[in-house]
């Protein structure tokens, strides 16, 4: 698969990539891009010795400090290494796949001034399935994901170490095993290579991802509880949502409505006037949700496509420019919104959990037939409560923080690498949830007498069935609960739109 410079990526098409990965090349056209830029900025560098920030400059508020023509490349080096000091816990190596690919779709844009040979290793890393050891804590989400991305740039010099065939070794010794020789940085190429929002954009495509997966889910699991609460069907109307239009509303009344296409048990008649919240109020919640992930694709796919590191090169104007295209506040942003959204996934789906073990609607307490003797589901809900509450304190804003950086020159940052680390906790602890419904929403469907309903969910249930049992009397549940959360994480929800 050729990567190309004027080939824009959707989040999909990075989806395809890590699951079915082919091996990536350079188009044609696109090596010449990244050559000419590389050209461009070795001619100006011969013919001046202006200071140009990073390139024959110090970093930071080293800004002033020049660096001799002879210590050009040194000076890259220099910059890896000192700023490869992670700490914290060591990001998954398909995450880590995931950056190498988003870096050299980055640097493919012809506006970074590095050496062909440099993204050609990026992609040879990619298809060789070498991932650097790259960790969790370091970055401000502000000149870039320095940290990060020094430990990701580190594997490709052959220092640092590397997962390799599931070992995690001396990145030297992977080298060796593949037949790939470490880049030699040039001028400019350990800035460009660790300026960049690769570690947030990571984690956000990452997420947003997942996240489609488990909004079907949570819709699928709604209509199950609600069949299972014996809930009523009229505020899934769409005369209802027509008149308060928000997309995402619309498109989740839509989709329970369809859910529940042919289902006795919902047009069956009912004995009380009105549902809770947390049935009646799902397409007004997830659909918020929906739209909220809808806005952080958006950003997210502007990003994945765009030149983030700095200085940026325009070699037909003749300019090489100092910004901040680095700055990781979109992303920042967009990752505490996208928190949240997920949050209130796993907190309705929680409430709706709570009410199947009330014991009302007809369902013995706790949906277990001999209440006392057995506690049944009584404390999953503890548990579900457990990581709702845990989501809530990780909703917290990363974003509305900054704290100063290199004696004040770097006097913002997007703390986005702490929210992109947040976020994906949520959506780990969603899959909790999630999972958490789908076991109790069976037992209580089940419990709830033998009026059929829907095809659809009638097959979900059956499915789930094939791995997770119903029970009678109290056993050990967390198997259960872990079942259930693979459920969600693994099975494809069915198709309904």
């Amino acid at each position: 698969m050729e990567l190309r410079h004027d080939a824009p990526w959707t989040l999909e098409q990075v989806s395809a990539q890590l699951r079915d990965p082919q091996p990536l090349t350079l188009a044609d056209a696109t090596e010449a891009l990244i050559h000419h830029c590389r050209a461009y900025l070795e001619a100006r560098m011969a013919r001046s010795s202006d200071p140009i920030y990073g390139i024959n400059t110090g970093f930071g508020d080293l800004h002033n400090k020049q660096v001799a023509a002879e210590d050009m490349a040194q000076l890259q080096v220099n910059l890896v290494r000192s700023h490869a000091c992670g700490a914290g816990e060591t990001v998954d190596p398909e995450l880590v796949r995931l950056m190498l690919l988003l870096k050299a779709i980055g640097l493919c844009q012809g506006h970074s001034g590095v050496q062909v040979g440099t993204v050609k290793q990026l992609l040879a890393f990619f298809n060789t399935g070498i991932s650097p050891v790259v960790y969790t804590q370091g970055s401000l989400g502000a000149s870039g994901d320095l940290a990060p991305l020094a430990h990701l740039t580190l594997g490709l010099m052959g220092e640092g170490e590397v997962w390799y065939n599931g070992r995690r070794m001396p990145a030297a010794s992977a080298l060796e095993a593949t037949g790939l020789q470490p880049i030699v940085l040039g001028a400019k190429e350990g800035l460009a290579l660790l300026n960049g929002t690769q570690f947030m954009s990571a984690y956000a495509t990452h997420i947003l991802l997942r996240a489609a997966r488990l909004a079907d889910w949570a819709d699928v699991l709604a209509a199950l509880s609600l069949e299972a609460f014996d809930g009523r069907p009229e505020p899934f109307s769409d005369e209802v949502h027509a008149v308060r239009p928000h997309a995402g509303q619309r498109h989740v009344a839509a989709r329970i409505r369809k859910l529940l296409e042919g289902s006795a048990r919902i047009a069956r008649a009912k004995a009380h006037v009105q549902d809770p919240y947390s049935f009646r109020c799902v397409p007004q919640v997830h659909g918020a949700s929906r739209d909220a992930l809808s806005h952080a694709r958006q950003v997210v796919e502007t990003e994945i496509n765009a030149v983030t590191d700095n200085p940026t090169i325009f070699p037909e104007q003749d300019r090489i420019i100092s910004a901040g295209n680095f700055h990781g506040q979109p992303l920042a942003l967009v990752l505490d919104y996208a928190a949240i959204a997920l949050a209130e996934f796993g907190s309705i789906s929680e409430r709706r959990v709570y009410k199947l073990i009330s014991g009302q609607r007809g369902l013995p307490p706790f949906l277990t037939p001999n209440p006392g003797l057995n506690s049944g589901f009584m404390i999953p809900q503890y548990t579900a409560a457990s990581v709702v509450s845990r989501n809530k304190g990780l909703c917290t804003p990363a974003s509305v923080d900054t704290i100063d950086s290199s004696n004040g020159q770097e006097d913002h940052v997007s703390m986005g690498a702490n929210a992109a680390v947040k976020c994906k906790q949520v959506i780990d602890h969603l899959e909790i949830l999630l999972g958490i419904e789908a076991v109790v929403a069976a037992q209580a469907f089940e419990l709830g007498g033998t009026t059929p309903t829907s095809s659809k969910l009638q097959s979900v249930v059956a499915t789930l069935r094939e791995t997770i049992p119903a029970i009678t009397n109290d056993v050990i549940l967390e198997p259960l609960l872990s079942a259930g959360k693979r459920f969600v994480s693994e099975t494809p929800p069915p198709a309904v739109d």
